[in-house]
């Protein structure tokens, strides 16, 4: 849970960088909707920091910026 909140501040900045980018929490696990030309990328991961270090992966940019702690 600690290490949870310690990600939202990652998160907040991955949102504002890629608002097209639906990211959501369901019952234990955190998923990334990303919208494609022929439909859509579905990501699920258990852990917040597991998701945005996927997406991190494939979207390069999300990670400009200062570092946050991850």
């Amino acid at each position: 849970m600690q290490d949870e909140l310690g990600q939202k501040p990652r998160l907040a900045r991955f949102r504002d960088q890629h608002p097209a980018v639906l990211i959501r929490e369901g019952f234990g696990f955190w998923q990334a909707v990303i919208p494609e030309p022929t439909g859509e990328t579905v990501i699920t991961r258990y852990e917040l920091r597991e998701l945005l270090d996927k997406l991190d992966a494939i979207c390069p940019d999300a990670s400009d910026g200062p570092p946050l702690p991850r």
